[in-house]
């Protein structure tokens, strides 16, 4: 047991001191904003939605209240929706003001093309219908909220910073009991495995997130356009990782765009989870029975050597448990939830293993990465 107290405190000390702070939640749409440019550039929203008559009216509202000094447009993209989703967009715009009800525009998506997962295939239409007119590719989701500043902060970033890429982590709800769980260890994770810090550095990873992302037009056309990721179940990694080829890229949190999707149960977390676990493994047997003993060991070994153990393994082992909870508090600051969930992180972090398998018994049955009634995950096999 001691040799696994040891094992367990020197991973956490690693996790804390060499991952470049991700757990210290620095990165942030706020922090050292460049200014206004001297010159606005022409952007235009792209949305994909199927089936989002719940957030729709909210979504495309936020879009056309934008804020933005220059000229500004929005596609939104009806990928075979069945429940109304267009005409509620459509009356979104109406009960706008006239001059900004008109930047929208709504596109009836084509078939499902072969080879493309859905979203990618309803952004790829957007994007062509957008043509050569903007400067800008305003990436965002059907459930996303924007305050009235968040187009013209990501341009400001983007410009003074001379990014080809700005992304921001939307905040996820977290209102149910499942959400508070859940959410922020979704988005701790996330940070673990795509350092924002790192990504926002020229020579670091590249990555992004998929519910907010400006990209620049010529430098996406320069990677390949958004065919070049067409197949790719978590598409906005996929993104970051091209568009960084171009030139730099940056990821931070917000405030600004919040996620409107309602997690109401442990059941639909789950979901959200699974879709894209197993594909983070590369679709790998190997991959996916390491992850599954090695969370077993990093999150589950130190309370429970905390609890059982005796001597140097208890201590080596609480040690642990301390490192992880300490670890988690910024992102629990960020959520604005009590300290005491980085005490339930390793709870937390087995229910995202039983996620994983979950993820890879989907696939292996041919229902992996399923959203909206499509199974996608085998595009990606």
């Amino acid at each position: 047991m001691l040799g696994i107290a040891a094992v367990a405190l020197v991973v956490w000390l690693g996790i804390v001191l060499a991952r470049d702070g991700f757990w210290l939640t620095r990165e942030r749409d706020t922090v050292d904003l460049p200014p206004a440019p001297l010159h606005w550039p022409a952007v235009t929203a792209i949305v994909p939605a199927r089936d989002e008559a719940d957030v729709i009216a909210q979504s495309i509202g936020s879009l056309i209240a934008q804020d933005y000094p220059g000229e500004f447009r929005i596609i939104l993209v009806d990928d075979n929706s069945s429940d109304g989703t267009a005409r509620i967009a459509a009356d979104a715009a109406n009960a706008a003001e006239a001059a900004k009800s008109a930047r929208l525009t709504i596109l009836s998506g084509q078939p499902l093309a072969p080879g493309w997962t859905g979203k990618l295939w309803a952004v790829s239409q957007g994007i062509a219908a957008a043509g050569d007119a903007p400067d800008w590719l305003w990436l965002t989701d059907a459930d996303i909220a924007h305050t009235p500043d968040t187009l013209r902060t990501l341009v400001m970033r983007a410009v003074g910073e001379r990014r080809v890429l700005v992304s921001l982590m939307a905040r996820l709800r977290c209102v149910s009991l499942a959400e508070r769980a859940l959410i922020p260890a979704f988005v701790w994770f996330f940070q673990m495995l795509y350092p924002f810090a790192s990504v926002n550095r020229v020579t670091g990873i590249g990555a992004a997130a998929g519910g907010c992302m400006l990209a620049e037009r010529v430098a996406l056309e320069r990677a390949g356009g958004i065919a070049a990721v067409k197949n790719a179940l978590i598409d906005d990694c996929a993104f970051g990782a091209m568009m960084k080829r171009q030139g730099p890229i940056w990821l931070g949190l917000t405030d600004r765009s919040v996620s409107i999707r309602v997690y109401d149960d442990w059941g639909s977390v789950a979901a959200m989870i699974s879709r894209s676990a197993y594909a983070q493994l590369g679709y790998s047997v190997v991959a996916l029975l390491g992850t599954i003993v090695g969370l077993a060991l990093i999150y589950l070994g130190p309370p429970l050597l905390t609890l059982t153990a005796q001597g140097y393994a208890q201590m080596l082992g609480a040690g642990a448990w301390a490192l992880m909870a300490m670890a988690f508090q910024p992102m629990l600051r960020f959520y604005r939830r009590s300290p005491l969930w980085g005490l339930a992180l390793p709870a937390i972090a087995l229910f995202y293993a039983g996620c994983t398998f979950l993820s890879a018994w989907a696939h292996w049955r041919g229902r992996g990465g399923m959203w909206k009634g499509r199974a996608q995950a085998a595009l990606g096999a």
